[in-house]
């Protein structure tokens, strides 16, 4: 069974992507290297989601984990 996901930070992460660049977005909260997977999740039951960036420049990544657009922000955060 899955653990629950833990809010990294109640707000985005501003990050710099690359346009056809793949990463991985931590799903688990648990990275040190947050929003982006540093193989933390092991035996959480929580996989990172492997992304490819839509453009080029900075984007707002989820930091709470509840967000209904991963790995994008939707505002969630402000219903914790």
């Amino acid at each position: 069974m899955a653990e629950e996901p833990v809010v990294a930070q109640k707000g985005p992460y501003q990050v710099e992507l690359t346009e056809g660049k793949p990463y991985f977005f931590c799903r688990c909260g648990k990275s040190q290297k947050q929003p982006f997977c540093d193989g933390a999740h092991k035996g959480s039951g929580i996989e990172p989601m492997r992304f490819v960036a839509p453009s080029t420049g900075t984007h707002n990544l989820c930091g709470c984990k509840a967000t209904g657009d991963e790995p994008f922000c939707d505002g969630s955060h402000n219903m914790l």
